[in-house]
């Protein structure tokens, strides 16, 4: 059997509501989670019980992001920016302690220049920083990889870079959080990588290659993915980080199917 926690990222789905709306229309359209980035427009407190009044629960956020309105994709592979990486990460795991998330990603962003293992060294400080800080409380560092078709220039880009930090501290202390569209754009089957790599994965997000969009717009085989995550009893959430090509209600049509059949490891 799958996980139940179908999670809907309303930094994508529900755009066209306001964030705090989004909330209850997730709840609405049969996700069971949601997930948000940098989820801070709303304090922490309301979150809580925004997810209490509407049964659901917060998946996974990220810690260090930056300043989204300047095109940063995070601070956690920049040099000299570690003070800000820092204080954006305990922002981050004070909120997800308080909204009971499991995960925070620190995410790495877009470093300047072409020393790779400079940039590789700085995040893996960083990351080590955020293990520390999440120690006893609950939450777990998450790492994910993102693909150069998404966001050019990515620190983390590939899931084998991903898994060679987090081999660094071990499963207990980082987790990994696999794309289905970014494995994809780097040429890999997710299916494929998930059945090799046991043990490694504590999210999962859904979307279809190519366009982004949501399940059965690409090509990406999810019956095979939710087979591998069955076969591995796998607990987390499945998050929904799609484009919808339609509005967001339709476009989650698919998703009464996944949760009625993922036990039976079977889409339609």
């Amino acid at each position: 059997m799958t996980s139940d926690k179908f999670s809907a990222h309303i930094g994508y789905l529900f755009t066209e509501l306001p964030v705090a709306e989004r909330i209850a229309a997730a709840a609405k359209a049969g996700f069971t989670a949601i997930e948000h980035p940098q989820p801070f427009t709303i304090d922490a407190k309301e979150m809580r019980k925004l997810l209490s009044d509407n049964g659901l629960v917060f998946a996974q956020l990220a810690g260090g992001a930056g300043d989204a309105s300047k095109g940063e994709k995070g601070l956690g592979a920049l040099a000299g920016r570690e003070g800000d990486f820092r204080a954006g990460f305990n922002r981050a795991l004070d909120y997800a302690v308080t909204v009971g998330a499991p995960f925070v990603h620190p995410m790495a962003g877009v470093p300047q220049g072409d020393d790779a293992a400079r940039w590789i060294g700085v995040y893996t400080e960083n990351v080590h920083y955020a293990v520390e800080r999440t120690s006893n409380t609950g939450v777990k560092v998450l790492i994910e990889a993102i693909s150069h078709a998404a966001v050019p220039g990515y620190a983390v880009s590939t899931l084998a870079e991903a898994a060679r930090i987090q081999d660094v501290f071990g499963t207990n202390s980082v987790a990994l959080l696999v794309d289905t569209y970014h494995a994809a754009a780097n040429g890999l089957d997710a299916a494929d990588w998930l059945r090799a790599n046991p043990g490694r994965t504590g999210h999962i997000h859904i979307a279809d290659c190519p366009g982004r969009h949501e399940p059965g717009t690409g090509n990406i085989n999810f019956a095979s993915v939710l087979d591998v995550l069955a076969e591995q009893q796998f607990e987390g959430a499945i998050g929904f980080e799609y484009v919808p090509s339609t509005t967001t209600v339709e476009s989650a049509a698919f998703l009464k199917g996944w949760k009625s059949r993922s036990r039976q490891r079977v889409i339609q």
